[in-house]
């Protein structure tokens, strides 16, 4: 059995020479019908190689040649045989000719290619070299058995404009044809493959018409999905800082699929419509994603209306990534140069400044709708949780601060029973934003919910009452060893989100003294302002001395005349 397929392997060894002999044998057949047409002398095969691609060679720096040289005639011979079974398989009524197949022909090429390679390469090449030829054998090969794609694709691409489950079949074939051969083939960048056929302006629309029928359907079916809000990595929490919900990863996967579709067109133009295009499909998420907020914001805290916040930064954040990526900033460039042309609605001069200067992205328009969404959202979920901690705070800002007792001891006191319902309740939803946000999102909540907390404290609790000094020394207590420690889990000096509220404990718990020394130093101040040549230090600098940066001196006086240990003159 071995020495039978040794006997066919020489067979087809040697039918394979005599072909190539043969071809060389035609070859000097039409030597010799030209000789008349060039001076006698001696004309080897490499000088007939070299022959029609130095006429190649001038024709290329001819600035009026747009179109790739012709091959060279050996190459034109030595194809013929494949071209002959091309079309003998791939036209006409044969099976194999078949519209809903194109990957049976473009299969087929690439095969030829790479069978035909070692061939090219090994023995042909060496003729090329020889004669002084600075061309490659193996893209002569290519280009030739190419020019039976490219003949065959855009007869197959006029017939399926109306069918389109066929017609996205052949584009995706094409992508991944042209793909294998720059990968796998090593076929120059410089020369055309065969996705320019593509750009025809009916197959490009309905390309385009194709792309965006395609994701608004899949757009539908992730969020009607059943896990459409959870999200796959929620269980581990080293690849979850954004807790991005399936839908959205779902949806940004679509968008970088589409780009890998158009990322090596070699059209500009038409890259820019196919970003348009992905522009048009955000805007529409973003859309869908208001609607069902909208739907969910009766309830902020639940589970789908955090997916939702979660699923506008992670859009955010990721076409924030892509406004800094190369292929992306090489899109903008052009859209510059190309001006209102290249984007529908054009640019403005100020935009077109910024994208030129690089100081914006094709994506500002975008991030800015995304971001006031966010922050829409984020202000109703902070809305809602003041609300409920204002309720849980009643109690607390009832408190009799006058009446408290002194006490020297600090060690021996306790959090007010008052604050105990709010306190839990800004620790339970402290703990609760931070399972279901993102960790961006959940460091502008946790600020965001601070701030609103300093502003009602310093205004509905520290202002609105009246304080001993056991007051004031229990409502330091209550801030200083029990509020701030609940943020102090999220940053190291959680007492600087609450300036307010720790600058106006500072106040009311100065001893008498330097109570009445800095109120008289503050009122001076007023009465000597606009006299020239006063040589008294500003009251912000006594002020700065006792850690009080954030309020003005009128704000203090006021927080002075809350104390009821001393009493003014």
């Amino acid at each position: 059995m071995d020495k039978l397929e040794q006997t066919c392997n020489q067979v087809d060894f040697i039918e394979r020479h005599m072909k190539y002999l043969r071809c060389l044998q035609h070859i000097e057949e039409l030597r010799r019908g030209c000789r008349t047409l060039a001076p006698p002398g001696p004309l080897t095969t490499d000088d007939l190689l070299s022959q029609r691609t130095l006429d190649s060679s001038e024709a290329l720096s001819s600035p009026q040649m747009s179109k790739p040289a012709p091959l060279c005639l050996p190459i034109q011979i030595m194809l013929l045989p494949l071209n002959k079974r091309f079309k003998y398989h791939f036209y006409g009524n044969r099976q194999t000719n078949s519209v809903s197949k194109p990957e049976w022909y473009l299969t087929q090429v690439l095969m030829w290619m790479g069978n035909n390679s070692t061939f090219m390469e090994e023995t042909i090449q060496p003729i090329l070299d020889r004669g002084g030829v600075t061309l490659s054998a193996k893209v002569e090969l290519c280009r030739g058995l190419l020019s039976l794609v490219q003949e065959k694709v855009t007869s197959d691409a006029s017939k399926l404009l109306y069918d389109d489950v066929l017609f996205c079949h052949l584009v995706e074939e094409v992508l991944q044809f042209e793909k294998e051969l720059r990968s796998n083939h090593s076929y120059p960048a410089e020369l055309p493959g065969v996705l320019h056929l593509l750009l025809e302006d009916a197959v490009l629309q309905k390309w385009l018409t194709m792309e965006k029928k395609m994701a608004v359907e899949k757009m539908d079916a992730m969020l009607s999905a059943e896990r459409a809000w959870s999200s796959q990595y929620k269980d581990i929490s080293d690849m979850d800082d954004l807790k991005a919900p399936d839908c959205a990863e779902t949806f940004m996967t679509l968008l970088q699929v589409i780009t890998e579709r158009y990322r090596t067109l070699p059209c500009p133009s038409a890259q820019l419509k196919f970003l348009e295009l992905q522009k048009e499909l955000v805007d529409d998420f973003r859309i869908r994603l208001t609607q069902v907020m909208k739907e969910e914001s009766r309830c902020p805290l639940g589970v789908r209306y955090c997916a939702i916040l979660n699923a506008v930064n992670y859009i955010s954040t990721i076409l924030g990534d892509w406004g800094n990526d190369v292929f992306f900033l090489q899109l903008q460039q052009t859209a510059v140069s190309l001006g209102e042309e290249a984007v529908p609605g054009g640019l403005g001069i100020m935009e077109m400044g910024r994208l030129a200067s690089l100081e914006g992205s094709l994506f500002d328009g975008l991030l800015a709708l995304l971001d006031r969404l966010k922050g829409d959202m984020l202000g109703r979920l902070l809305d809602f949780l003041m609300r409920e901690i204002k309720e849980k705070a009643k109690p607390y800002c009832q408190e009799r601060w006058l009446s408290l007792p002194s006490q020297q001891d600090q060690s021996t006191m306790s959090l007010s029973s008052t604050a105990c319902p709010m306190m839990l309740c800004v620790r339970d939803r402290l703990l609760n934003l931070h399972q279901v946000l993102g960790f961006s999102l959940f460091h502008l909540a946790w600020q965001g919910l601070a701030e609103r907390l300093d502003n009602f404290l310093y205004q509905d609790v520290i202002l609105c009452n009246n304080f001993s000094d056991g007051g004031a020394a229990q409502l330091q207590f209550d801030m200083t060893r029990n509020l701030f420690p609940l943020f102090g889990h999220y940053c190291k000096k959680p007492e600087n989100f609450f300036k307010h509220v720790k600058e106006a404990c500072i106040i009311l718990c100065l001893n008498v003294g330097s109570a009445i020394l800095l109120r008289s130093l503050i009122k001076e101040s007023d009465m000597t302002r606009d006299c020239a040549g006063t040589g008294d230090p500003p009251p912000e600098s006594a002020l700065n001395e006792l850690g009080v940066f954030c309020l003005a001196p009128c704000d203090v006086l006021i927080l002075l005349s809350l104390r009821t240990s001393w009493f003014p003159s």
